[in-house]
């Protein structure tokens, strides 16, 4: 008969609510910067010159379609190579930001796609120049279209972090290996450190969705 025992893992307690701090503290980071990577290669695909359309079309399909361990363990042990270090939180971050901002591309791409044409030309006619129009005409109701499908990926790109503890960047998983480790009851560790993702993943979404709400005027 199984006989659970989470008192040997929440005597832990410090170390879990570290792992949390860290995971959300590098997905605090993380997020805003691959949200700015993605707007940008998206107005370049939108309006960019063609040489520079098909760079970024390049890196967002080499980043959508190779795995996301492979591209942190590229960052963190292939730089090293060409001279460039990278501390294990650091690489984590570069990590997330160079994923999350290909699949925002994407997806603002598609809301700014969504634009009525009769905008842009009236921006035009005002004498606006091509990035005023992009930052007051063409984005925000691009990103308010779009909203939702952003804060899902956010929130995809922050469970995804969860194996920047292979390279001992210390988040929720990494302590949660390491409670595991310690007594030997990983069935209840991982149970645990599931529930937290599931509390932050919630919290992270409500967060986003507030925002949408607030700014982007997101129903």
């Amino acid at each position: 008969m199984i006989s659970l025992q989470f008192g040997a893992v929440l005597v832990d307690w410090p170390l879990l609510l570290q792992g949390l701090a860290a995971t959300a503290g590098l997905t605090a980071v993380a997020a805003p910067l691959g949200l700015a990577v993605g707007i940008g290669c998206a107005w370049v695909r939108a309006e960019g010159p063609r040489a520079l359309c098909w760079l970024v079309a390049a890196y967002v399909e080499l980043i959508r379609n190779t795995p996301f361990i492979v591209q942190l363990f590229f960052i963190f042990f292939g730089l090293p190579s060409l001279g460039v270090r990278l501390s294990p939180e650091a690489a984590s971050v570069i990590a997330m930001v160079v994923n999350l901002g290909a699949y925002a591309a994407e997806i603002v791409r598609a809301g700014i796609e969504a634009t009525p044409r009769g905008l842009i030309e009236a921006g035009r006619s005002l004498a606006l120049t091509p990035l005023q129009v992009f930052g007051h005409i063409i984005l925000p109701p691009a990103l308010g279209r779009v909203w939702p499908a952003i804060t899902s990926q956010i929130v995809i790109v922050m469970l995804g972090s969860a194996v920047c503890g292979q390279i001992a960047a210390e988040e929720l998983s990494y302590f949660a290996n390491l409670i595991q480790s310690r007594n030997f009851r990983a069935f209840e560790a991982f149970i645990v450190a599931t529930l937290l993702y599931l509390a932050l993943s919630v919290a992270l979404r409500a967060i986003l969705t507030a925002i949408g709400r607030r700014w982007l005027l997101v129903r």
